[in-house]
C-alpha cells in the first residue's frame, strides 16, 4: 500500500497597503490552499518576510514609508524567494524597474484573479523545480586535484585512482555532500546501508578507518575526516579554509 506524504502549504505573503485588496488576495489565496500572511507597509513586509521565510512575495509596488522596490531590493539581497511585484503603473519603465530590483513577475492593477493565481502558481512551481535540481549531487566533483565520479563511482587523487569497496565509497561520497556537518553514525547507517541494516554502529567506525587507510599515502590531500567524539564524523574541506586557521 502506498502512503501518501503530507506536505504543508505553501506560504505567501501579500504585501498591500490598500486593506480591500489585502483581504481579497488573503481570500482567494486561502481557497487556493496557501498559508497566507500579511503586511501592509515596507517595514512590516520586511520583518515578515525575514522572521516567516514565505515561499512567495507579493508585494505592492507603492508602499507607505519604503516602496516596494527598495523591499524588493533589500530581500533579492537576503533571499531567493520568488517575488510578483503588483503595480498600479503600467509604463515599461515601472516594470523593467522592478525587475531589475529582484521581482520575478508582475502585474498590473486593475488585475485578474485568475492571472494573477495562475502566476503565483508558476512561480512556485519553478521554484520548487529549481531546489529540486540544487539538492541533486553533483555526478562529478572535483578540487584540488581530487575527483569523485559518482556515476562510473571511481576516486581519483592527483591523476591515481583510489578503489573502494560499494560502501567505502558511498559513505565518502555521503560525506562529501556535507562538509563541515557532523553526520551521526545513526544517520551514516540509513543512508549508507539502509533502514533493514541491523549490524553494529561500530561497521562505521571500521568503514571510516578503511578510508583513511586508503588515502593515508598521498600528500596534502584536501579533505580530512573527522572524528566527534560522542557522536559521529564530519568531512572538512581544506581548500575552503582560511589561511589563518591553516597556520594555527
Amino acid at each position: 500500500m502506498t502512503v501518501a506524504v503530507a506536505t504543508r502549504p505553501k506560504r505567501v505573503l501579500v504585501v498591500e497597503d490598500e486593506e480591500a485588496i489585502r483581504q481579497t488576495l488573503r481570500y482567494n489565496l486561502t481557497r487556493e490552499g496557501y498559508q497566507v500572511s500579511e503586511a501592509a507597509s515596507g517595514d512590516a513586509a520586511l520583518a515578515s518576510a525575514r522572521r516567516e521565510r514565505p515561499d512567495l512575495i507579493l508585494l505592492d509596488l507603492m508602499l507607505p514609508g519604503m516602496n516596494g522596490l527598495e523591499v524588493c531590493r533589500v530581500i533579492r539581497q537576503e533571499m531567493a524567494t520568488p517575488i510578483l511585484m503588483l503595480t498600479a503603473k503600467s509604463t515599461e519603465v515601472d516594470k523593467v524597474v522592478g525587475l531589475q530590483v529582484g521581482a520575478d513577475d508582475y502585474v498590473t492593477k486593475p488585475f485578474s484573479l485568475n492571472e494573477l493565481l495562475a502566476r503565483v502558481a508558476a512561480l512556485l512551481r519553478r521554484a520548487e523545480m529549481h531546489s529540486q535540481r540544487a539538492a541533486e549531487p553533483l555526478e562529478v566533483e572535483e578540487f584540488s586535484g581530487f575527483r569523485i565520479d559518482r556515476a562510473a563511482r571511481t576516486v581519483h587523487v592527483k591523476g591515481v585512482e583510489v578503489r573502494m569497496a560499494p560502501k567505502e565509497f558511498d559513505l565518502l561520497s555521503l560525506l562529501l555532500l556535507n562538509p563541515g556537518r557532523v553526520l551521526s553514525r545513526q544517520t551514516i547507517i540509513q543512508t549508507v546501508w539502509g533502514s533493514k541494516f541491523f549490524g553494529d554502529s561500530k561497521t562505521v567506525d571500521v568503514h571510516v578507518r578503511w578510508l583513511r587507510e586508503k588515502f593515508e599515502n598521498f600528500d596534502q590531500l584536501p579533505f580530512r575526516i573527522t572524528t566527534v567524539f560522542g557522536v559521529g564524523y564530519r568531512l572538512d574541506r581544506l581548500d575552503r579554509e582560511p589561511r589563518a586557521a591553516e597556520a594555527s
